[in-house]
Formats: C-alpha cells, structure tokens, sequence
C-alpha cells in the first residue's frame, strides 16, 4: 500500500483505533486506508470509483431512538449522511449533514469512529455507479427533536433502535447493535 497523504493523518489514526475496537473488520478498515492512500482525492466526489462520504447515527438525547431518512434518491430508510466535498474532518461532515438534513440544532458528535461501511451506489442519471465509503460517528441531539425533513428525504422517522438490530438491512443493523451494546456496556 503506497503511504497516506499527511492531511489523512488524522483520520488514518481514527481508522487504525477503530481497528483496535473491532478487530473482526480488519478487511474493512483496510479497505479504507487503501482509499486514502491513493493519489486521487478521496475527498471529492468527483474521484468517480469511490469516495469518502460522513455519516451521522443520529440519537434522541435520552438515547433510545434514532433519526432516519428514507432517502429521496435510494428510496429506502438509511441514516443521515452525505458527501465529504473536500473536507476531511469526517465527524464534521457527519455533523454538518445532519443539521443539514435534519433542521436540527444543538447536536453534538460523540467520541470517534462508530462505523465504517463501504456501499455501491448505482448508476443515476450522468453519475457512473461507485462506492461510498461512509465513515460513521455518533451525533446527540440535545435540544428540540422537532426535525424539518430537507428535499434529500421523502421522510424522516424516530425509530426505537433496539428493533432495528433485527432488521434485515445489514448496515442498520449492525449500528444498532453496536449503538446497545455500548448502551449496555
């Protein structure tokens, strides 16, 4: 693997942290750090094959819920997220997209890494199919719930988390149980 850009420093170290914490995704994170070490920005979107995008496990302050979007272009429930566009303070990508997509205020990250998930997007419109590699943290609502649903969404939704821990969407589910397992712990 050629070496990671120094402006990566900060988030290969997150990576390599998480990598300690979930030992059993070792193939993931590696797949992450081959991202940042390669000469194109990963970055920008317009790094066609693939680039970083933040996501936000958006909870209730009393923690028991979670913000969803049932995503306008997906079609389908995911969490809040989107585009790096050049920054590479992925928590506050995942911060920023959040207020964004959420007309929340008062949110706060919380403590690093939470998830990595690398996903295909397929082909729309005149954008090629190519992987999002969404680098997930925790964002606390602390105030007003009351959400304002963006033109990105159909809908945003409060759901309890721990029935999301059955369902079949991996990657949801995976949070969810890692969400009340350090609930639990």
């Amino acid at each position: 693997m050629a070496p990671i850009p120094v402006r990566f420093s900060s988030l290969s170290a997150q990576l390599q942290a998480y990598r300690q914490r979930w030992p059993h995704e070792t193939a993931v994170v590696d797949q992450f750090l081959e991202l940042l070490a390669d000469p194109s920005d990963p970055s920008s979107r317009d790094r066609l094959e693939g680039h970083l995008t933040g996501g936000a496990w958006l909870v209730s302050a009393d923690g028991r819920r979670t913000l969803l979007t049932h995503h306008r272009k997906l079609g389908r429930w995911l969490q809040l997220g989107g585009h790096a566009d050049g920054d590479i303070d992925m928590a506050q990508v995942a911060l920023k997209e959040a207020e964004e997509e959420s007309g929340l205020v008062d949110l706060s990250v919380e403590g690093g890494i939470f998830d990595l998930d690398r996903h295909w997007i397929p082909e729309r419109k005149d954008v090629p199919g190519h992987w999002h590699y969404d680098v997930r943290y925790v964002v606390r609502a602390g105030g007003s719930e009351d959400y304002v649903v963006s033109e990105e969404s159909l809908d945003l939704a409060w759901r309890e988390v721990a029935p999301i821990a059955d369902e079949p969407d991996e990657s949801l589910s995976r949070m969810a149980r890692k969400w009340l397992a350090r609930d639990a712990g």
